[in-house]
C-alpha cells in the first residue's frame, strides 16, 4: 500500500488559517465605500489608509512606509537600489533562498556568517569589517529565522546595529514571523534599536493570507524617496484593492484575534515537531528549538549525500526541500533539512519525521 504524501517543503499557511468570511466582508465594504479609489491607479507608496495604520503601530512618519506586492518585491527593489555589481553584502547562513537569488541577480558579492544557537555569528562579521571589508547591507531575519528557526539574542541585536553605525552599512530586517511567538518574551527589533540604519520589512502573508500579496517596508528617510521612485518606475503602484482589504481587516480589530488563533493552531505543531525529532532523530541530527515561526532547521550528522536523500525521500512519498539552496556555498548545506510544521497536523508531522529518520538511518 502506497504511503500518503507528506510535504516537508514550503512554509505555506494551511487553508484553515484563512479568515475567509471576514475577508469577504472587508472586500464588499471596500468596494462599496472606496471602490473608485482602490480600482484606480495610485501613488507608489501604497494605499494611504493602510500606511497610516502601519505608521501608527510603529510610531513613525507615514512617509517612511512603502507598501508593495509582498515584502519580497520590496526586497528586490531595495537590492537594485542599494547594490552595485561587485558590492559586498552580508547574510546569515543558512538564510532565505529567494533573498539569495535577489542579491545574486543584483550582482552582489554575498558573504555568509554562520547561524549559531543565539543567531548569526556577529563576531565573525565584526572581524571581517575590521579587516577592511565594506558591505552595503546586512540582511537578517532576527525572529524565528527561515530556515533555521533561530532567534537573534538581544546582545547580538545591539552589536549588529552598533556595527551598522560604525561601518556605515544598511540593515535589512526581514520580520514576517515576528508576531508568531508561541513562548518566551519579545525582544526589541533591530528597527527599534536603530531606526536610522534599518529597513524593516514584513507582510500580512503569514498573518492573514499570502494570496493578498501585501507587504511593507519601513524605510530610513535618506533612501525612502528613492525607493518610492523606483517602485513607481517599475510597477506604478501595487494593488490598492488588496491593501484596502487588509486595512479594513485591521480597522475592524480583527487582526489581533486572528494572530491569537494562529498561535493556537501552530504552537501544537511546533511542539509535535520537537517531540518527533527527540524521539526519532536525537542520535542522528541536531537542531534549533524555536520559540515561534514556521520552521525547524535540522543538521544531519555525518556525511549524508543530499541527492541520494532527496531521491530516497521521493520514493518514500516524503517531499523535502533541497537544503543546499539556503547556503551561499551549496556544499555547506549538505545534510541540512528544513522542516516546516505550519501546514501539517501533529500526526502528519510524527509520520514525516519518522520516515525521515528511517531514510537517514539507511544512508549513514
Amino acid at each position: 500500500m502506497t504511503q500518503p504524501l507528506i510535504k516537508l517543503t514550503r512554509g505555506v499557511p494551511p487553508d484553515e488559517s484563512f479568515p475567509v468570511d471576514q475577508l469577504q466582508t472587508c472586500a464588499e465594504y471596500v468596494l462599496l465605500v472606496h471602490g473608485y479609489e482602490v480600482l484606480q491607479y495610485g501613488k507608489s507608496r501604497g494605499y494611504p489608509g493602510l500606511r497610516e495604520l502601519i505608521a501608527d503601530e510603529h510610531d513613525v512618519d507615514v512617509d517612511r512606509i512603502i507598501v508593495g506586492q509582498g515584502s519580497l518585491q520590496l526586497q528586490d527593489l531595495c537590492a537594485r537600489m542599494l547594490i552595485d555589481s561587485g558590492d559586498s553584502v552580508y547574510v546569515e547562513e543558512p538564510t532565505y533562498d529567494r533573498t539569495l537569488t535577489i542579491f545574486r541577480r543584483a550582482g552582489a558579492d554575498v558573504q555568509a556568517f554562520a547561524v549559531q544557537g543565539d543567531g548569526v555569528d556577529v563576531g565573525a562579521a565584526a572581524a571581517q569589517l575590521a579587516g577592511g571589508d565594506s558591505p552595503v547591507l546586512f540582511y537578517l531575519i532576527p525572529d524565528f529565522q527561515n530556515p533555521s528557526g533561530a532567534l537573534l539574542s538581544r546582545e547580538k541585536r545591539e552589536e549588529v546595529v552598533d556595527l551598522a553605525r560604525a561601518y556605515d552599512f544598511w540593515v535589512i530586517e526581514d520580520s514576517p514571523y515576528r508576531r508568531l511567538r508561541y513562548r518566551g518574551e519579545d525582544l526589541p527589533s533591530l528597527f527599534d534599536l536603530a531606526p536610522d540604519r534599518v529597513l524593516q520589512m514584513s507582510s500580512y502573508s503569514k498573518l492573514i493570507s499570502p494570496g493578498l500579496r501585501v507587504g511593507y517596508a519601513i524605510v530610513p528617510e535618506p533612501v525612502v524617496d528613492r525607493l518610492a521612485e523606483m517602485a513607481e518606475d517599475t510597477y506604478i503602484n501595487a494593488s490598492y484593492l488588496n491593501q484596502a482589504i487588509v486595512a479594513e481587516f485591521i480597522r475592524r480589530d480583527w487582526l489581533e484575534p486572528q494572530i491569537e488563533e494562529l498561535k493556537g493552531l501552530y504552537e501544537p505543531r511546533l511542539y509535535a515537531t520537537l517531540r518527533a525529532l527527540d524521539q526519532h532523530m536525537g542520535d542522528v541530527a541536531t537542531w534549533q528549538e524555536p520559540d515561534g515561526g514556521f520552521f525547524v532547521g535540522v543538521t544531519l550528522d555525518g556525511d549524508v549525500d543530499t541527492d541520494t536523500l532527496l531521491e530516497r525521500a521521493g520514493e518514500a512519498n516524503l517531499a523535502l526541500t533541497d537544503g543546499r539552496g539556503f547556503f551561499v556555498d551549496p556544499e555547506s548545506g549538505r545534510g541540512f533539512v528544513r522542516l516546516p510544521f505550519c501546514a501539517l497536523t501533529p500526526d502528519q508531522i510524527e509520520e514525516g519525521v519518522a520516515r525521515l529518520a528511517t531514510l537517514v538511518g539507511s544512508l549513514t
